[in-house]
Formats: structure tokens, C-alpha cells, sequence
């Protein structure tokens, strides 16, 4: 009973960077405490007498249950979507804590996490173990059943996707966009109607994505009052990314993507917006994480 005791503190004790590789590899804190539960069941049934790094081994045995229900949600294409989402900010699961998903969220970047869902299971958690928790390929490379050589591979082409060409990012065009997206942004956060017109064109269209519930019965919203009012008040979910290698944006309250959007710009003003919610288009995006914006 002694060592089940000394077992459960240790784990009890790593418990937060176990729940961090979780969510970082799930993307969602529901999922990620399953994951825990999971491990927590192959661990206490383990023989931990010659785990010399007891930290390491609890991360890789948490690395592979999370790649094993990342291959489950393949195998079944359960995505990241606007299916039986919660509203961001009255709708609360029972025995959940927003804050603390927010929180989470927020820490690794709400594009960061819609990028790290287009990747295949054994990218994401090479690329996540890596770059993020800077384990050693020779760490990696068991977890993901790869050698060493391809695991690095797989890290590779996954950093390359989540963060995209930096070719265009210092043109002025491009800058110049996303400082547009950013006022945009900003404005529909706090509801400033004034300020959301006044970076719209005058007959921007705003094309909504028909499987986004919400909109499904407007699939069209013409001109700048109409689609200012669509979105003042409604963009404390969103943040800027890379779509298709130009500045767009994220919805995704509390982690769990609803939507993204592409946006034209001419002459300094928002003159389209294409929302698209459809999982199916999305995972046909190239999607990137923007600098800091994430």
C-alpha cells in the first residue's frame, strides 16, 4: 500500500505538466482528463521499481494514450468542430471549469491548437513533445512506433505547417492587413459599432458558412451596418492566423474551433468575408500560426 501511496503522490505531483502535454496534443480539456484517467489506470498496474526518470516515463505513457485516442478520433474523423459546441460564455459543462480551459486556451494559442488539428497523429505529438516539451527525438521516436530519423521528419514537416512561409509576412500589404484585422478584432470584442464601419467597405459581403447552425438560415449579409452588427460583441474567441498565406482569423472559444474566416482587403477597407465552418473545408486549408497573434 505504501508504494500505491508513494505512486499516486508522484503522479499527483506532475499532474499539471501531464495535464499540459494532454491538451496540448488534444486540444481539449475534457479529452486531456480522460487521457489522465487512462494513464493513470496503465500506470498503477505498472512495475515502477526501475523507472529511474519518473517524470519522463508518466510523459511518455501520457503521450501514448493521447496518440492513441488521436488515432481513435481519426479512425472515426472525430474533428474539432461546431458540433454540440458550447456557447463561450453562458453555457457551462457540468463539473467543467471555463476559466481554467481559458486559461489553457489562451497559453497555447487558439490558432496553435486549430493548426495542430490538421496535423496527422504522429506529427502532432512529435512536433508537441519537441518543440514544446523539448524531448529528445530518442525519447520521441518509441512513443510514435517511428526511429529516430523519421520522428525528427515528422517534426519537421509539422513545424513547417504550423508555422507557415515567412515569405510575405513583412510586406507592407501584408502588414498592413493585419493591422486591419486586428482593429477589426478589436472593435467586434467591445462592440464598437462606429469603429467595426469604419473598417468595413461600405458594401462589404459577408458570405456565412450554411453548416455554422447559428447562420445556417443567412447564408448572405450585404453591406456594412448588417454585417457589423453580426459581429459586434462576438469575437472574444478569435484570434489572427495564417490562412491559405494570408492573415484571417479564428473563432474558437475556450479551444473549440466554430469557424474560420477569410477576408479580401481593398483600398484599406474589409471588402469580403468568407466564413467557413464546415470541417471537411477546413482541414483543406493551409492553416499557419501568425508570429505572436496566435
Amino acid at each position: 500500500m505504501s508504494d500505491y501511496n508513494g505512486l499516486v503522490e508522484k503522479f499527483e505531483a506532475h499532474r499539471n505538466h501531464l495535464q499540459a502535454v494532454a491538451y496540448r496534443m488534444l486540444g481539449s480539456i475534457n479529452e486531456s482528463e480522460d487521457a489522465l484517467q487512462e494513464s493513470w489506470i496503465r500506470i498503477s498496474s505498472s512495475d515502477t521499481s526501475r523507472v529511474e526518470n519518473m517524470g519522463g516515463w508518466l510523459t511518455t505513457v501520457v503521450s501514448r494514450v493521447c496518440l492513441d485516442m488521436l488515432r481513435a478520433r481519426k479512425s472515426r474523423r472525430e474533428e474539432l468542430s461546431i458540433v454540440n459546441v458550447p456557447e463561450p460564455i453562458t453555457n457551462q459543462q457540468v463539473g467543467s471549469d471555463p476559466e481554467h480551459e481559458a486559461l489553457l486556451a489562451d497559453s497555447v494559442g487558439l490558432a496553435m491548437l486549430v493548426v495542430l488539428d490538421n496535423l496527422n497523429p504522429a506529427e502532432r505529438i512529435a512536433f508537441v513533445l519537441h518543440d514544446i516539451f523539448a524531448l529528445s527525438f530518442a525519447e520521441i521516436a518509441p512513443i510514435i512506433g517511428r526511429n529516430e530519423v523519421t520522428s525528427r521528419q515528422l517534426a519537421s514537416r509539422a513545424r513547417r505547417r504550423v508555422q507557415g512561409t515567412e515569405t510575405t509576412k513583412d510586406s507592407p500589404e501584408f502588414i498592413q492587413k493585419a493591422e486591419l484585422v486586428d482593429a477589426f478584432l478589436a472593435a467586434s470584442r467591445t462592440g464598437d459599432f462606429e469603429k467595426l464601419i469604419h473598417v468595413l467597405d461600405p458594401n462589404v459581403v459577408l458570405r456565412n458558412d450554411t453548416a455554422f447552425a447559428p447562420v445556417s438560415h443567412i447564408p448572405f449579409v450585404h453591406g456594412s451596418q448588417a454585417v457589423a452588427k453580426q459581429f459586434a460583441g462576438r469575437a472574444q474567441g478569435a484570434r489572427q492566423m495564417l490562412v491559405n498565406g494570408s492573415v484571417g482569423i479564428v473563432v474558437a472559444p475556450l479551444g473549440r474551433l466554430l469557424f474560420i474566416l477569410e477576408l479580401k482587403v481593398e483600398d484599406g477597407k474589409i471588402t469580403e468575408i468568407d466564413m467557413i465552418a464546415d470541417p471537411q473545408r477546413i482541414r483543406r486549408l493551409d492553416l499557419a500560426v501568425l508570429d505572436n497573434r496566435s
